[in-house]
């Protein structure tokens, strides 16, 4: 366009000279190559400038993945710590319950163990009373619980009597050396009848024979040996036989002295929770 217009000038003022010519010539062509590098440079920018915003686009796609995961993580987190919370808890409860499974194992361990002793308490009492037992003169049971020795009256004493025979002495006086021998046991002497009633001056009923009986037997046990500490007597009349009285063969068999080995308290379950209590604590 400045060439135009020189051209023009030119035609105005007169013929252009050669030099002239040459001089816009040259002008021009550098025009040309600086508007060609300025068009390149241009071209080379809207490059960058695309490449710029592609990148733009790719960082803002990374930062959105990023965020995604992030709030995968996040959430993983989150669901991982509710986890751990859950498996505490469940470990405390189940550390509970091994707990109390250890106490109850120990506590069963404890009333086997005291279950054997009494087992063989009593396997050792059939012992040392096999000769009294197999010669018929006594048994001995468990009832209700506990140990019994169970000697026949009829053995022991005459009808309606309450002095015991000769072989009544000898035989309270063996079952007193093995009761004697047995350490740190009480033993309760009771008197049992039938149900045939007694109404004499000395024994007004079935209860005060069979209590005379049973001090008259603890009385011969002392004899031979027994601490008097550790033996007692008691009288239950015809109230508690072991058969129904239809017949003399019956009725002989609820006639009886039974020798009672108290039971060790001390080794029941909740004897310490008593003792507490005993203590006011």
């Amino acid at each position: 366009m400045r060439i135009a217009t020189l051209a023009v000038a030119a035609a105005l003022t007169g013929c252009v000279t050669q030099g002239t010519f040459d001089a816009l010539q040259r002008e021009h062509e550098a025009t040309q190559d600086e508007l060609a590098k300025k068009n390149e440079a241009l071209r080379a920018l809207d490059v960058k400038h695309q490449a710029a915003l592609k990148k733009g686009e790719s960082l803002e796609k990374s930062l959105a993945d990023a965020q995604d995961a992030l709030k995968d993580l996040n959430a993983r987190l989150a669901r991982l710590t509710a986890e751990m919370a859950a498996a505490s808890k469940d470990k405390t409860r189940l550390q509970a319950s091994v707990d109390e499974m250890t106490v109850a194992i120990a506590e069963l361990e404890k009333r086997r163990a005291q279950a054997e002793a009494r087992v063989n308490e009593f396997k050792n009492l059939l012992s040392r009373f096999k000769t009294l037992i197999d010669a018929g003169r006594l048994k001995v049971r468990i009832v209700d619980g506990r140990m019994v020795v169970v000697l026949a009256t009829d053995i022991l004493f005459a009808s309606g009597s309450a002095s015991l025979s000769k072989d009544g002495k000898a035989a309270v006086g063996e079952v007193a050396q093995v009761l004697a021998s047995i350490p740190q046991r009480a033993f309760q002497v009771e008197g049992h009848t039938d149900n045939v009633p007694i109404a004499t001056a000395q024994y007004p009923s079935n209860w005060e024979l069979a209590a005379a009986r049973a001090i008259n037997v603890l009385k011969a046990m002392v004899e031979n040996g027994l601490p008097a500490s550790r033996v007692s007597a008691a009288s239950f009349g015809d109230s508690k036989p072991v058969v129904v009285n239809d017949t003399p063969e019956l009725r002989a068999l609820n006639r009886r002295i039974e020798i009672i080995i108290v039971p060790d308290l001390s080794s029941l379950p909740g004897f310490e929770e008593l003792q507490k209590i005993e203590k006011g604590g």
